[in-house]
This record gives C-alpha cells, sequence and structure tokens, in this order.
C-alpha cells in the first residue's frame, strides 16, 4: 500500500498458540499492533482502530405476482456480537480538515498497541456458509487532512469451544428401521437395518466407529453405505434455507438375497471442518451420521444418527471406559452375537497366589511408601484390600441362561 508518504499500515497479533494463528474465545484478551511506515514526515489527525464480530445471513428468492410479474425478495438477518472502537493517536473527530490538533510523524516505522476483551457471553464460532458467515475483525484508519483516509481490515478467528467429554455427548446413537419392496402384486422380503454409534460427540480427525446389521431378504442385491452430512441453516424473516454437504462416506459390500452382513466397528474418519453452532440465532450447523442401504430401483433404507464436532476431544480416561464398555455392550448385547459354547476354563486361584503372597501382601508395603503417598487414601486401601483375593466362582454351565426374545421371522432360505 502506497499513499503518498505512507508506505504500508500493517495490522499484527499477539497470538495465544505456537502456531501464530491468531484463535480467541469468549472472555479472551485481543491485543496486537497497527505498524505505520512512512517515507517523510506526516500530518497525522488520527489513527483509529473498530473491532467488529458479527453473524450475517443473506439469500435472495424469486416470487411470481401474476401472470407476467415477477420479482426478487431479499432475506436478510444480523446478529452484533460485540463492537468496539478505539482511538490510538489523535482525536474522536475528524471530519473537517483544520490545521488544529494534528500530531506530526517523522520519517520511519511506528508501532501503536491496542487491546481489547472479547464478551463473556458465547460467540459463535467462525464459519463461513453459501447464505451467510460468522466473521470476526479488526479495521485500521489513519486520516489526514487533505487527504483520504487508509484503512485496513485484519480478521482473526473465534472458536466457541464444545466439550464432548460430556454425559449427553457420550451417550450411545442407535437405530433400527426395515423397508419392504413391493412390485406391483408382488411383495419381497423384508430388508432390515440397524446401527450404533458409541457417542455423539467428536472432533476432526477421529474415526467414528459403526457397529450394525443389514439383514437383506429381498430379491435385489442392495449395499450398506455410510455418510458424515453437514446442514447448514439460515434464519431470516421468519423464512429457513437450508444447505446439505457430504462431508466423508464409506461403501460395504454388496449383499445378494438372503445374505446379512454385520458391521462391528467399521470406521469413517472425520475430516477437517467447523465445529457445530449450536447457539447462534441466525445460523446452525449441524452434523449427522447416516447409515443406509442402497437398494436399485427403489427409495434407499436409511438411519440418521446425529453427531456434535467439538473442539475439546475425549479425555484418555474416558475413551478407554467409553470404548471398552460401548464395544463390549454392543458386541454381545446389541448385535446378539454370543460367546463361544465351551470357553477355556481360568486357572485356579493357588495356582496364581501361593498363601505366602497372601500373607505377605496384608504386611505394611515398606517398599511401596512412595507409591501410597502418592495415591489416595480410600484408593490405596482399595487396592490393598482386593489385590490378592480369589476369583469369584467359575462354571461353564450358566445356571440363569437368557430366554431369546428375537421374535423377528428369520429371512427365507433361497
Amino acid at each position: 500500500m502506497v499513499l503518498g508518504k505512507v508506505k504500508s499500515l500493517t495490522i499484527s497479533f499477539d497470538c495465544l498458540n505456537d502456531s501464530n494463528v491468531p484463535v480467541y474465545s469468549s472472555g479472551d484478551t485481543v491485543s496486537g499492533r497497527v505498524s505505520l511506515e512512512v517515507t517523510g514526515e506526516i500530518r497525522v489527525k488520527s489513527l483509529k482502530i473498530h473491532a467488529r464480530g458479527h453473524a450475517k445471513v443473506r439469500w435472495t428468492e424469486s416470487r411470481n405476482a401474476g401472470s407476467n410479474t415477477a420479482y426478487t425478495q431479499n432475506y436478510t438477518e444480523e446478529v452484533e456480537y460485540f463492537n468496539h472502537k478505539d482511538v490510538l493517536i489523535g482525536h474522536e473527530r475528524d471530519d473537517d480538515n483544520s490545521e488544529e490538533g494534528l500530531h506530526t510523524i517523522h520519517s520511519g516505522r511506528h508501532e501503536y498497541a491496542f487491546s481489547f476483551e472479547l464478551p463473556q457471553t458465547p460467540l459463535a464460532t467462525s464459519f463461513e456458509g453459501r447464505h451467510g458467515s460468522v466473521r470476526y475483525w479488526v479495521k485500521a484508519e489513519l486520516h489526514r487532512p487533505w487527504f483520504l483516509p487508509v484503512k485496513l481490515k485484519k480478521e482473526f478467528t473465534v472458536f466457541e469451544h464444545i466439550d464432548i467429554n460430556t454425559p449427553s455427548l457420550l451417550s450411545p446413537q442407535a437405530g433400527t428401521k426395515e423397508k419392504t419392496l413391493c412390485c406391483w402384486f408382488c411383495t419381497s422380503g423384508p430388508i432390515s437395518l440397524s446401527a450404533k454409534i458409541e457417542r455423539k460427540g467428536y472432533t476432526p480427525g477421529e474415526s467414528i466407529q459403526i457397529f450394525a446389521e443389514i439383514e437383506n431378504c429381498s430379491s435385489r442385491v442392495v449395499v450398506p453405505k455410510a455418510a458424515i452430512y453437514q446442514t447448514q441453516a439460515f434464519y431470516a424473516k421468519g423464512k429457513m434455507k437450508e444447505v446439505k454437504q457430504l462431508v466423508a462416506s464409506l461403501r460395504g459390500e454388496s449383499l445378494s438375497s438372503g445374505k446379512t452382513e454385520t458391521w462391528n466397528g467399521k470406521q469413517l474418519k472425520i475430516p477437517p471442518v467447523s465445529p457445530s453452532i449450536l447457539d447462534c440465532s441466525i445460523i446452525r450447523v449441524e452434523y449427522s451420521l447416516m447409515v443406509y442401504v442402497d437398494i436399485p430401483g427403489a427409495m434407499d433404507l436409511f438411519l440418521n444418527l446425529p453427531l456434535v464436532i467439538g473442539t475439546i476431544p475425549l479425555h484418555p480416561f474416558g475413551s478407554r471406559t467409553s470404548s471398552v464398555s460401548s464395544q463390549c455392550s454392543m458386541n454381545l448385547n446389541w448385535l446378539g452375537l454370543t460367546l463361544p459354547e465351551r470357553p477355556e476354563a481360568p486357572p485356579s486361584y493357588a495356582e496364581v497366589v501361593t498363601e505366602e503372597q497372601r500373607q505377605s501382601s496384608l504386611a505394611p508395603m515398606g517398599a511401596c511408601d512412595d507409591f501410597e503417598r502418592a495415591l489416595p487414601g480410600p484408593l490405596f486401601a482399595y487396592i490393598q484390600e482386593f489385590r490378592f483375593l480369589p476369583p469369584p466362582l467359575y462354571s461353564e454351565i450358566d445356571p440363569n441362561p437368557d430366554q431369546p426374545t428375537d421374535d423377528r421371522p428369520s429371512c427365507p432360505s433361497r
């Protein structure tokens, strides 16, 4: 930028992260510098900054008012999150060209610091969509007498954090559907679909483990598939505009008549996508996992499982607990899989722990003083008490066998 003696006007942010990318959240302090480089002495009325954050939607629709009359209807709406102004040099008023109150800036490079605080209330995550956006920016304006203002705008990113380690986002999502194909007076057998994922909340880069069972009792060859979709919804003047985009997908094996396919944790990776936007009144960004059966010559059979894409990933302890418990329940209970008929019996207690070991374990553990001090009292007592207790009695025959409850008719043999 060259305008007279003004060689350049730039804005830089004091980044809070190691990647040197200006990213902030509600309540953070945004700080930085406005740099002005001039090739000679200039007289300045003011140097100002204007920081703003807002969500805005806009789209148009064609309307018919009669047989030969058409017009365009505009839909616009805006939500402002903050509006901050500050004067770095000079005074607020610069609407005249008088020589009074001017500041002299000598040749060279000069820096002027700025700082402001984002609101504590929730802010919408920065977003660029087809019919709307959420933007945050800082604009610098240099005013001089008898010259046009020199302006520069620079955007920064805001993330409204979504922690997926909350109970509502750690709960499993599941569904079941069935479809019967008809062709004139002939009725084919049903196609059934059951699907489940271990939780609702994920972060970009994670893989969703899909547990599903597809049973094809129709006369057609079908293909099970899965896809992640992003849905953008824009609201203005009581109307809503929706845009749906494919994010990622996978394809299973073709399933011929009378066959069943089971997915035991089939993985679908989430690519880099923007987080869900759930708290903005005019823009919503939501995600869903669609598990479906592609049926040639008929409407697909599908299940929609809601997703929330967050910014704070799953804690390691929560991940292990969720993964183990969810996979056990989904593999054995929900999908109806059974354990081997005659599992190998565990070793006896005497083969694993001798009497000397059991007695010595009840004595004070002098060699483990550091370990005892590092653990909370109740937790350490629990470990000591149950360290060498014998396991429960083992039986190869279940005294209380479960009764089968699946009354669904089996697929007829072909």
